[in-house]
């Protein structure tokens, strides 16, 4: 299945389990004998109207999910500790259920940590600008996952110096970058003064897919890409074409200023390349820039980009929006986004998210 590669800033759940347990948001189950059990999770609903032409204004539950994270205090540095997660919602109006993230790992202040299983990659943190639903896009259909099964990362934070490493096989096939294949990505970061510094790379092995086909809860995408007939929820078989195998590389340099008060300001540069098996290379680039600004209960956000393929036309996307927090980690939002590509329209979304 083809994914659109999105640069946006991350709100779910999955990118923020591993500080957790010390979030003043986590619900504390248990603290006792060195042994803390912290609840977290968030909800969103949204009003939407796509930026695909034709798209009608309609509701959908994005996200519905909650997990458990426990450690136990081993000494005043190092922790061991497992995240699991329950997801109810895996698409948008998600019919049925499935677990989420699921690792075990070794937490340590002075060393960094280390943790094993389904969890997102170092690469999933990537993304500038503080949007809802229309992020600053790539237009870009690639195969890489960041996030998935068979998954070891390690990650280091210091203050001044940051970094992660991860690493995702594809042993047991649940993974979309074909039976056998590997991923490997990392990311290192600098904070001086009032900027935020930090670069990425991924690399992935993706094998050749044979066309497959399984019963499934069916999807926008699957419809978008022939995959599947019906309508958005049902419980259908859904066809998954086959693939010729292929190399994709990914770097990102990213730049964040705060050092006006309520004001910041990012930029970024994306570059996506794909070699398919026996074909030749192609590479595109993307180049965004975001502000965010917030004034008492309210945030604005704005934010533009620009993608250049190598084959094709160069693509303008953009999004503006207002958020006001109806209460701690609670907001009610409107956004508009849109971009100049062919049969696209201005999109529209209103919505209220939650998290704990």
């Amino acid at each position: 299945m083809k994914r659109q590669w999105i640069i946006m800033k991350k709100t779910l759940v999955a990118l923020s389990v591993l500080a957790a347990a010390g979030s003043a948001q986590a619900i504390e189950l248990y603290n006792q004998d060195k042994v803390t059990v912290n609840m977290v999770g968030d909800i969103e609903i949204v009003y939407k109207k796509a930026e695909t032409k034709g798209s009608e204004f309609q509701q959908e539950i994005q996200d519905a999910d909650f997990g458990f994270d426990t450690r136990y205090a081993i000494n005043d540095d190092l922790q061991v500790g497992a995240f699991w997660e329950f997801k109810g919602s895996d698409t948008n109006n998600e019919l049925g259920a499935q677990v989420g993230n699921v690792y075990m790992g070794l937490y340590s202040a002075s060393v960094g940590d280390i943790s094993f299983g389904k969890q997102a990659t170092a690469l999933d943190d990537a993304g500038i600008g503080s949007d809802y639903q229309f992020g600053i896009k790539s237009f870009f259909q690639n195969g890489t996952p960041f996030s998935g099964h068979e998954v070891v990362k390690y990650a280091l934070d210091k203050g001044t110096f940051y970094g992660k490493v991860a690493y995702m096989q594809n042993k047991l096939g649940y993974n979309g970058i074909g039976k056998d294949g590997t991923y490997f990505d990392g990311k290192l970061g600098a904070r001086v003064a009032d900027f935020d510094f930090t670069g990425f790379y991924g690399q992935a092995d993706i094998k050749a897919k044979q066309e497959s086909t399984a019963w499934g809860t069916v999807t926008q995408d699957h419809l978008d890409n022939g995959m599947a007939t019906g309508a958005v929820g049902d419980w259908a078989e859904i066809t998954t074409p086959a693939e010729v195998g292929k190399k994709e590389s990914i770097w990102a340099l990213e730049a964040r200023y705060a050092g006006v008060e309520n004001l910041g300001l990012a930029l970024g540069y994306y570059n996506v390349g794909v070699k398919p098996d026996g074909g030749s290379s192609a590479n595109n680039t993307t180049i965004g820039a975001a502000a965010d600004y917030s004034l008492d209960a309210w945030a604005f956000a704005t934010g533009v980009s620009q993608t250049n393929p190598e084959v094709g036309d160069k693509v303008v996307n953009w999004y503006l929006n207002a958020g006001y927090s109806l209460a701690p980690s609670t907001t009610a939002y409107a956004e508009v986004g849109g971009n100049n590509g062919e049969g696209s329209q201005t999109g529209f979304a209103v919505g209220i998210k939650s998290s704990f």
